[in-house]
C-alpha cells in the first residue's frame, strides 16, 4: 500500500519535531542555558525511535508511539519543576512549560495524523475487498 498524504504529513511533523528538539536542547537549551538538564530529552528520542522500529512505521502503531512520545516532555517538565530547575540561570517556569507544551502539541499532532492515516488505510482495505 502506498503512503497517504496524512501519513507523509505525520512523518514530516514527527521528524521535524525531533530535529527541532535536538537543536533546541543542544544549541539553545530548553531548561536553562543548556547543558546537563537537557540530557533528559534523549528519552524523547529513545521512545520515538525505538517505538518506530518496533511498530515498523505502521500508521496505527506510530499513532500510539507518538502519543507515548508526547507524554515524555510532560514527565521531563514535571521532573525539572520538582527539582527546582526553574531557578537556574536562563530558566523560568513559563519557559519550561511553554517549550515542553509546544513539543507535546507537535507530537500529538503527528499522532493524530498517523491515526488518520491508519483510518485511511482501513477504509482502503475495506473498499478493495
Amino acid at each position: 500500500m502506498k503512503p497517504t498524504t496524512s501519513y507523509r504529513l505525520a512523518l514530516a511533523v514527527a521528524i521535524g519535531s525531533l530535529l527541532m528538539l535536538v537543536w533546541s536542547a543542544g544549541a539553545l537549551g530548553i531548561i536553562g542555558d543548556g547543558g546537563r538538564p537537557d540530557l533528559l530529552y534523549v528519552g524523547v528520542l529513545v521512545v520515538c525511535l525505538a517505538g518506530a522500529a518496533i511498530v515498523r512505521l505502521r500508521p496505527s502503531g506510530m499513532a500510539r508511539v507518538l502519543v507515548a512520545t508526547a507524554a515524555v516532555p510532560v514527565v521531563i517538565a514535571g521532573i525539572a519543576l520538582a527539582a527546582g530547575m526553574q531557578d537556574d540561570p536562563g530558566a523560568s517556569v513559563a519557559e519550561i512549560l511553554g517549550l515542553n507544551a509546544m513539543f507535546v502539541a507537535l507530537f500529538a499532532l503527528s499522532a493524530w495524523l498517523f491515526g488518520r492515516a491508519a483510518e485511511d488505510r482501513r477504509t482502503e482495505v475495506r473498499g478493495s475487498v
